[in-house]
């Protein structure tokens, strides 16, 4: 409940019980008053689920005077937001600068005038719920930003399945290729995040990037015929060469929703590695640029040995699928070769991983 809404709560800090009386006689009239005869009380009143919503507190007390009490205050989440004004009959510069720098936010000298003490409560206790409305106001827009963020990140994330789904169904053999090949490549990453080759690139911003960018590696295939999509036989030369350009349509294919949305957005940068570079091959022999090494993007690189081992264990129109072991084979061959040799080594150390998670996402008759 605001305080707009009820008398406000007024705590009253002294050690002496008649200027206990006299201020809450003061006050009581238009605010709620608790009081409290020592520090020790003040601060048990402060931190309690019914905080009050301003403090009087008089600076010369036993054991714990008002300036340590006012340390504490300031100290704890729970009471650091209350305003204290000091009642004190210390009228030095240096007692007030002390009282302002601990966090009060005036100082009444004794003995008080009604008049000030009532000014000075309306006023902080305005300011108080000025504050607190900001801090609230605060507060929701946040969540409400958050909220929204969620939601979006939430239709970008569902989108990107759905475009990668509608590119996999064209071969209605693949399944869930896509979730696979997705959780490959966060392995990997996840993995080789401290490698020293990879570490300036692997953050946890990028890899949740990749993870998003993955399902679109093959999104191309919607250009491609479907007599050479989904030929049970081998490709003779030319259905190959019209097989290759799955690369730089799904590329051209972001490119031109980018450049419809006008804005730059980073996982479709990534997403464009993907699609455009997977086929790439460490040693030059790849598709769609013959790129070597290095030259080919890491997002590329990751993909290649997700991509190929899921093709492997799986089946397709023109094979049947290969054991884990039979896989894991012609894997190996490809280090350095077809693969990154890291990456590679990785793929080995995680190889177990990677069957667990052919198996949760496995096809009705997954082979592997």
């Amino acid at each position: 409940m605001s305080i707009t809404a009820r008398k406000p709560v007024i705590l009253v800090v002294d050690d002496t019980p008649e200027k206990l009386t006299l201020m809450s006689d003061l006050l009581s009239e238009q605010y709620t008053v608790k009081v409290a005869p020592n520090g020790a009380r003040a601060l048990k009143i402060a931190q309690s689920d019914k905080a009050p919503d301003l403090i009087l507190l008089d600076v010369m007390m036993p054991d714990m005077d008002g300036y340590e009490v006012c340390r504490r205050l300031k100290a704890d989440p729970v009471s650091a937001e209350i305003p204290v004004i000091f009642l004190t009959a210390k009228t030095e510069r240096e007692d007030e600068q002390m009282g302002f720098d601990l966090g009060a936010v005036d100082y009444i000298t004794k003995p008080v005038s009604p008049p000030i003490v009532l000014a000075r409560v309306q006023t902080h206790l305005t300011l108080k719920a000025s504050a607190d409305f900001l801090r609230d106001q605060n507060a929701y827009l946040e969540q409400e930003v958050q909220r929204r963020t969620d939601e979006v990140q939430a239709l970008q994330d569902v989108t990107i399945l759905i475009m990668a789904s509608l590119a996999e169904t064209r071969d209605n053999e693949t399944g869930n290729h896509i979730l696979r090949t997705q959780h490959y490549v966060k392995l990997l990453a996840e993995y080789l995040a401290p490698h020293p080759r990879f570490a300036a690139t692997l953050t946890p911003r990028y890899i949740t990037q990749l993870f998003k960018s993955a399902p679109l590696h093959d999104i191309g295939k919607v250009g491609i015929p479907d007599r050479i999509l989904l030929k049970p036989g081998k490709l003779d030369a030319d259905e190959f060469e019209i097989m290759k350009t799955h690369t730089t349509l799904g590329r051209n294919a972001i490119v031109h929703a980018e450049q419809g949305l006008g804005v730059s957005v980073p996982f479709l940068q990534t997403a464009k590695e993907i699609c455009y570079s997977h086929q790439e091959k460490w040693d030059g022999s790849g598709y769609p640029e013959g790129l070597q090494g290095d030259a080919i993007p890491l997002s590329a690189r990751l993909m290649a040995v997700a991509d190929v081992y899921d093709a492997l264990i799986s089946r397709r129109a023109y094979k049947e699928p290969k054991t884990h072991e039979e896989a894991l084979a012609i894997m190996r061959a490809g280090r350095g070769s077809h693969f990154d040799a890291d990456i590679l080594d990785a793929f080995i150390t995680l190889q177990n991983e990677f069957r667990a998670i052919a198996a949760r996402y496995a096809d009705e008759e997954h082979g592997a």
